[in-house]
């Protein structure tokens, strides 16, 4: 007799974990990023059972396989899949949840629950997940029949996947995960009214066509949409044909290539001087795929304030939600971006992709490209590891040793995040990944690690800072566990680098509990290396300029994983700087 386990054709039955594992392979899932407890152990036993169709990765902390699970969605579009026992287990998955719902990160986390005989009564290890993130998932599920199992875990991929992304929460309780049934492997899904996918029509395109055609100074603001839907070609290919120039948002970044003429890199609080002054007198704004974050714009009412609005989105949501379009268009990001494209080459709109139609504005842009430079590093100075020429060294090796197309960057939150967004630069996308919206410390490391395990013949690092780095240093042990190379490029400054800034700038330089050191007289604390060791990880510390390339080059070709701890002055400011709520007359630029 057939062993529904494995063959899940057979009409036999079958317990809600097998069911809902046996959905997971059946959806193509081939990695899970997983920490037992006894809510969830049905589901573990489950996974020792099909270990040869799908890798169960055990992290060293629920936060930290959450974000695994990011890396894994971030660099291949498809759901990461996470899992966690009840109470304390699943509400590490909070924070999690909340940046796959502000990044767009179809992401599906599989939390164990109480059985459902004690659902509401306080039982051990019981918290209600769903009312928790109701705010921060895109759906969210309680399953408390066993029947339900194939439809609920159809449906959540169908969610997270499709449209504008997002992380769907599958609540499972104990007893739905014992009892046995006879699957249902084809199951109608329950989903009125969501109609993730929609292409504008031609009506809504053509005046986008028509607001070109009467622009001087068009700038085309980029963003994480970009990337959602795939469409990296197709802006490339718009904005190419049509001469306009790009400024990308933070997850806009490698959606179109750094070292082409018209990309003007960042804009937004620590973007480019230029990409700001671009924006600020445009007379067109075509916004693709962002949501008018206030990371961005600064102060709102400022914004782009002199030009015409045209936002494409599949988020109808996010459309007038913040700045009011004056072309809005709910669709599709890439299907819009390709019809337009085929409407450039009509010989009633070719005339938009000829040569020279903004030889001013582009003339006007480079004179501001001159002027207000990114500031460049070189080998001249006091023998001090600066953080920007550190990233900078490390693009320069991998692009000597043709590494950059295998190589996949995460980041903390802090200094160093903003540091790696401006030196080094990205012409494909999903090659870098970092937490945006909700700003989470302690991302990069997992994230990588995820990236790894969905890229095993990439180069992944994170360029980390120690505060960050500190948050999630457990998962170095899972590194070593499960083999996974991911290094990490560690930008130690003995500080939280964002907040001193900030004191520097606008509390007289008053530290509030910014210094991570062990005082002044002290060696620089902890000891990187020896914790890093202690985990199984090879690690080394550096200290001068002089020894910063021979230091990347063993990182990149360690064999394993990597800390490369280098030390860098904390009085270093992230620069240029749009102070929050303010607007580009406020620019700090040194």
């Amino acid at each position: 007799m057939a062993d529904a386990r494995t063959n899940p054709i057979a009409q036999e039955k079958m317990n809600g974990a097998d069911i809902l594992v046996q959905s997971l392979i059946r959806h193509g899932v081939e990695v899970v990023f997983a920490y037992p407890g006894g809510a969830s152990m049905p589901i573990h036993q489950s996974l020792t059972r099909v270990s040869d169709k799908l890798r169960t990765i055990l992290p060293r902390h629920e936060q930290g396989g959450g974000f695994m699970a990011h890396g894994y969605a971030r660099t291949t579009g498809k759901a990461g899949v996470c899992f966690s026992t009840s109470g304390p287990g699943a509400t590490n998955f909070v924070t999690c949840i909340a940046d796959a719902k502000m990044d767009s990160v179809p992401m599906i986390a599989i939390t164990g629950q109480v059985s459902t005989a004690v659902l509401g009564n306080d039982a051990f290890q019981e918290t209600p997940m769903v009312e928790i993130c109701r705010g921060i998932t895109k759906h969210h599920y309680l399953v408390t029949r066993t029947e339900d199992i194939t439809r609920v875990m159809a449906e959540a991929f169908l969610i997270a996947e499709s449209g504008r992304p997002g992380p769907v929460l599958i609540d499972m309780p104990k007893d739905v995960q014992v009892k046995q049934i006879v699957p249902d492997w084809n199951p109608a899904l329950n989903l009125p009214g969501y109609k993730p996918t929609r292409r504008a029509p031609r009506k809504e395109l053509e005046p986008i066509l028509q607001a070109i055609r009467q622009s001087k100074k068009p700038i085309i603001y980029a963003g994480g949409g970009v990337t959602h839907s795939n469409a990296a070609d197709a802006l490339t290919k718009f904005a190419i044909a049509t001469g306009i120039p790009v400024a990308l948002t933070l997850h806009g970044i490698g959606n179109f290539p750094a070292d082409h003429y018209l990309c003007l890199q960042m804009l937004g609080m620590h973007g480019t001087v230029y990409s700001n002054y671009a924006v600020n007198e445009a007379d067109l704004l075509l916004s693709f795929g962002v949501r008018f974050d206030d990371r961005v714009t600064g102060k709102l009412s400022e914004f782009a304030k002199h030009g015409k609005i045209v936002h494409i989105d599949i988020d109808k949501s996010e459309i007038h939600k913040n700045k009011l379009a004056h072309i809005p268009v709910h669709g599709d990001l890439r299907l819009a971006l390709e019809d337009i494209n085929a409407m450039l080459k009509e010989p009633a709109h070719v005339d938009l992709t000829s040569g020279g139609r903004y030889v001013e504005w582009l003339r006007q842009i480079d004179e501001w490209r001159e002027t207000e430079p990114m500031k460049k590093f070189d080998n001249a100075g006091d023998g001090k590891i600066y953080p920007q020429y550190a990233i900078q060294r490390l693009h320069e090796i991998l692009k000597a040793k043709g590494l950059l197309d295998k190589t996949i960057l995460s980041t903390g939150v802090g200094q160093h995040q903003m540091f790696a967004a401006q030196y080094f630069p990205f012409t494909k996308p999903r090659k870098w990944v970092t937490s945006g919206g909700l700003g989470t410390m302690g991302f990069g490391l997992p994230a990588a690690m995820g990236a790894q395990v969905a890229h095993p013949d990439h180069l992944c690092i994170d360029i980390d800072g120690d505060g960050s780095f500190l948050m999630n240093i457990q998962e170095l042990a899972c590194c070593h566990t499960e083999k996974i190379p991911a290094k990490v490029l560690l930008l130690n400054n003995q500080h939280l680098g964002m907040v001193v800034q900030w004191e520097d700038r606008f509390f007289g330089s008053n530290r509030g509990h910014t210094y991570l050191g062990a005082g002044d007289d002290a060696a620089p604390f902890p000891d990187f290396v020896t914790v890093a060791k202690g985990f199984g990880v090879p690690a080394k510390t550096i200290w001068d300029k002089k020894d910063l390339d021979a230091a990347l080059v063993e990182m990149i070709e360690s064999p394993g994983a990597f800390v490369l701890d280098v030390h860098v002055p904390h009085q270093e400011h992230v620069l240029p700087m749009i102070p929050s709520g303010m607007t580009v007359k406020d620019i700090i630029k040194a």
